[in-house]
């Protein structure tokens, strides 16, 4: 996790909205549509979703949209939580929670706590390690109530690009341009090499970083999850080429 939070804070967190298309309104109107269909749109008055790693909050925003009374939005970068609470423009919903994904919940919500919980935009994808996604969803189902739902997005790179295919161009506007090149190391890594150039006048700077990202594939996660006591609803090609992956927390067995 510390390489790609150093990544972001370094080199992406001033540039992630610009990269997700500009517009954290649209963004946030594209993210509650998907939440509501699928099924995290809340029950009743009073529920409690959690954000992890939520960036600059379309998410989040998109939650409060939705009804949820708390929003506890998490990430390890400041600039972007501050960038989230001035778009939520002081919505009594949403409160930021800066910390490390792996450890918070405990901290924010008792067990049985959180009627959903979200984490998207390819953050499971930065931790450092399989067991740590493992040991995340121990938490999020220790967290989430009976019939609380989770909802995953993330980038399934388990099958490698070759040749020039593995060069990405994430998103070039007159005064930025990013692209990326993934170098797959083993079985369960790719190290991802971003190259940002950005212009001032005729002048354009250019600044690298690389980082590694876990390669997930179709079905590893939904195992996890089920191992966990989750019952996955979804788990399917969603849009801008994630996965998504909807489980839910069903009620234990009753007594004999």
């Amino acid at each position: 996790m510390t390489e790609a939070i150093d990544h972001y804070d370094r080199l992406l967190a001033r540039h992630y909205t610009w990269m997700l298309g500009g517009d954290l309104a649209a963004l946030a109107a594209e993210q509650a549509d998907l939440l509501r269909d699928a099924g995290a749109a809340p029950a009743g008055p009073g529920a409690t979703a959690v954000d992890l790693g939520c960036g600059p909050g379309s998410q989040s925003l998109a939650l409060a949209r939705l009804g949820y009374s708390t929003v506890l939005a998490v990430d390890t970068s400041k600039a972007l939580l501050d960038e989230l609470l001035t778009a939520a423009g002081g919505d009594p919903a949403i409160r930021t929670v800066q910390a490390d994904i792996r450890t918070v919940l405990p901290r924010i919500t008792p067990p049985g706590g959180a009627d959903l919980v979200v984490c998207m935009g390819d953050t499971l994808t930065h931790l450092p390690g399989k067991d740590e996604v493992t040991a995340l969803i121990g938490d999020i189902a220790r967290a989430l109530a009976e019939g609380g739902t989770l909802v995953v997005t993330y980038r399934d790179l388990s099958r490698p690009l070759t040749g020039t295919d593995r060069f990405i161009l994430v998103r070039g506007s007159a005064d930025r341009l990013l692209t990326c090149f993934l170098d797959y190391r083993d079985d369960d890594v790719v190290v991802v090499h971003d190259l940002l150039y950005t212009r001032s006048g005729d002048t354009w700077s250019r600044q690298a970083g690389s980082y590694p990202k876990l390669r997930l594939g179709a079905g590893w996660l939904a195992e996890r999850c089920a191992a966990a006591g989750l019952t996955v609803r979804r788990d399917e090609l969603g849009p801008r080429g994630m996965r998504l992956l909807t489980a839910v927390k069903a009620p234990p067995p009753p007594a004999n």
